[in-house]
């Protein structure tokens, strides 16, 4: 399972011969200038929320790459009446199969709104169940109880996990809800891209390390693999 990350929130997987992309927040974004949205592949486009650092370039990638969008139901139908063709709504707690494996969309604890000013609906997280492992994507979130969720019902190749603190969860958190879900691998996101969000690398993973656990902090552009 491959992982390249954009920047940001913006994670691309590679699994079962498909692409799905997370939050793709690009043209926009100051640190992923050596990003063109324009060649990203994308089969599958899951959005946490609809902050506009969250769902910047889906319509565009979604058009262009003919990509079907998951999303809580007010996202979904707001991508639709943009012209985005294939949607698929869902609301927290619910799941869907899709050909490369089940994608489960789980509580997050954050606040939700569209670009143009009207409600967002429920922010949440993306819980994949894959041939190739599980992984949690916790989109922009506090630290929760209810990850203690997550971490009881599936066990997890990798984690996604916002750090930049202010607007989500800090590194701190970040780590807490590490042990909540049971992961020791985990992808850092949400951090660096606007000065309220920047963080220390290395003390970042140092804590991480004295914990047993991995934090991959990955530069725009970069992968790797599970």
């Amino acid at each position: 399972m491959k992982v390249i990350y954009y920047g940001h929130s913006c994670l691309g997987v590679e699994t079962g011969g498909r692409h799905l992309l997370f939050d793709p927040f690009i043209s926009s974004n100051p640190l992923a200038k050596t990003i063109d949205a324009g060649k990203i592949p994308a089969d599958f486009i899951l959005i946490s929320h609809g902050h506009a650092d969250h769902i910047g370039d889906a319509v565009t990638i979604a058009k262009r790459t003919g990509a079907t969008c998951l999303s809580n139901f007010e996202i979904a139908t707001w991508l639709q009446a943009r012209g985005v063709a294939k949607v698929i709504p869902m609301n927290l707690g619910g799941a869907v199969a899709c050909d490369f494996g089940r994608v489960k969309l789980v509580s997050a604890l954050h606040s939700s709104s569209l670009p143009d000013g009207t409600y967002g609906g429920n922010p949440g997280g993306w819980l994949v169940d894959a041939a190739a492992g599980n992984f949690y994507f916790s989109g922009d979130t506090a630290l929760t109880l209810d990850m203690k969720l997550v971490g009881e019902s599936v066990k997890l190749k990798w984690a996604a996990l916002c750090l930049g603190d202010h607007f989500t969860m800090g590194v701190d958190d970040a780590l807490k809800a590490a042990d909540f879900i049971r992961c020791q691998q985990i992808v850092g996101i949400h951090y660096d891209t606007f000065p309220p969000i920047q963080i220390d690398h290395e003390v970042a993973k140092t804590k991480f390390r004295a914990a047993g656990k991995r934090l991959h902090l990955l530069a725009v552009g970069e992968s790797h693999t599970f």
